[in-house]
C-alpha cells in the first residue's frame, strides 16, 4: 500500500524500517497510552521477522511520513466478518495535534472501504480524550466502554472505549482541501 495526500505518505513498513519501529516501540513515552510505559523491549530483528509475514489480506503495518520524515506508524488487521481493525500512533511529539493523524486516518479508512471493508473498528484508552476526539470527528460511533478491562505494564487497571465506523458515517478529511467537511444546518 502506498497512499499520498497533502504531504502525508502511508506506505508498507519494510525490513529497513525495523530499527525506527523498535526505537518508537521501546520508548515508554510513545507507548504509555497503549499500556507500555516502559516500552515493549523488542528488537529490530524481531520486528523485521514479523514484518515479513504482513499481507494486505491479513495484517499490515504502515509507516506514516510527513514531508518525507517518518513520524509514526499505522496498522490494520482484517477480521473474519468483513471488518478491519486499525491503529495509529504519531510517535514524533512535534507532529502531534497538527491534523496529520486525522488526515492519515482518512487516507487509510478510505482505502479500506474502497477495498470492500464493511466496517472499521478500533479501541482506545478511556483516558485518551485526544484520540477519542479525533475518532469521533471522523464519524466513529462509540459502541461501549470496558471498565477496568485490562492491566498495563505497571499493573494498573485500565479501561477501553470501543468504536466502529461504517461508510455512511465516515467524515473524510482528504476531501474539501483536507479541511473539516462543510455541513448544512440540517445534518
Amino acid at each position: 500500500m502506498k497512499l499520498e495526500f497533502d504531504g502525508i505518505l502511508l506506505r508498507n513498513a519494510e525490513k529497513a524500517d525495523a530499527a525506527q519501529l523498535a526505537a518508537w516501540w521501546n520508548d515508554g513515552a510513545v507507548m504509555a497510552h497503549a499500556g507500555f510505559p516502559l516500552g515493549l523491549g523488542t528488537t529490530p530483528e524481531k520486528i523485521a521477522a514479523d514484518l515479513a509475514s504482513d499481507s494486505d489480506g491479513a495484517r499490515r503495518r504502515l509507516i506514516l511520513a510527513y514531508m518525507d520524515k517518518p513520524i509514526g506508524e499505522m496498522n490494520f488487521r482484517m477480521l473474519e466478518n468483513g471488518a478491519a481493525e486499525i491503529g495509529v500512533k504519531i510517535c514524533e511529539a512535534a507532529y502531534q495535534e497538527r491534523g496529520i493523524g486525522r488526515k492519515a486516518l482518512s487516507m487509510l479508512i478510505g482505502e479500506l472501504f474502497q477495498r470492500g471493508c464493511g466496517k472499521i473498528v478500533l479501541d482506545t484508552n478511556l483516558n485518551n480524550a485526544r484520540a477519542q476526539h479525533v475518532y469521533e470527528s471522523l464519524g466513529f460511533q462509540k459502541t461501549g466502554v470496558r471498565f477496568d478491562s485490562w492491566t498495563d505494564q505497571l499493573g494498573r487497571l485500565q479501561s477501553a472505549v470501543d468504536y466502529e465506523l461504517t461508510r455512511e458515517h465516515f467524515v473524510d478529511y482528504t476531501k474539501n482541501g483536507g479541511k473539516a467537511p462543510c455541513r448544512s444546518s440540517n445534518d
